[in-house]
Order: structure tokens, then sequence, then C-alpha cells
């Protein structure tokens, strides 16, 4: 699976649960600061990609991924 693959795919999960404008998301922008979502939200995007990309992210990993390019290098290296 490719950075951009995972990017596109994160982007319609973004766009699911936080109603993230899918051109909005981008490697450098943060979940909170940039795209404004909550920690709740947080949570399910991170469920919706466990599902989506067969790759299990610990709660402890969850806390360092502050921008979606930290999310798409976990996912991409793990899956």
């Amino acid at each position: 699976m490719t950075q951009q693959e995972v990017l596109e795919g994160l982007a319609v999960i973004c766009n699911e649960i936080a109603g993230v404008d899918t051109a909005a998301v981008a490697l450098d922008k943060s979940f909170v600061d940039d795209l404004d979502i909550d920690s709740l939200s947080m949570v399910e995007v991170v469920m919706a990609c466990e599902d989506k990309f067969g790759v299990k992210i610990p709660d402890d990993k969850v806390q360092g991924l502050k921008t979606v390019g930290d999310a798409v290098t976990y996912i991409v290296d793990n899956a």
C-alpha cells in the first residue's frame, strides 16, 4: 500500500467521521489544530483506519499521531 493510497483513504475517513473536506487532508496537517478533529472523533478515525487498512493502532501509539503524515507513515509501516 502506497503513502498516497493511505492518504486518500484517510481523507475519506476524516470526511465521513468529522465532516472534514477531503482536499484539506494533507500530510502536514494536524488532526486537532488544522482539521479540528476532537479526541472522540479521533478514536473513531483510528477504528476506521484499523478496519480499512488492516492495521492495529495501540492506544499508546494514537497519542503520537499528531499529524496526518504521522498516521500515514504508521499505517504504511505497519500494514
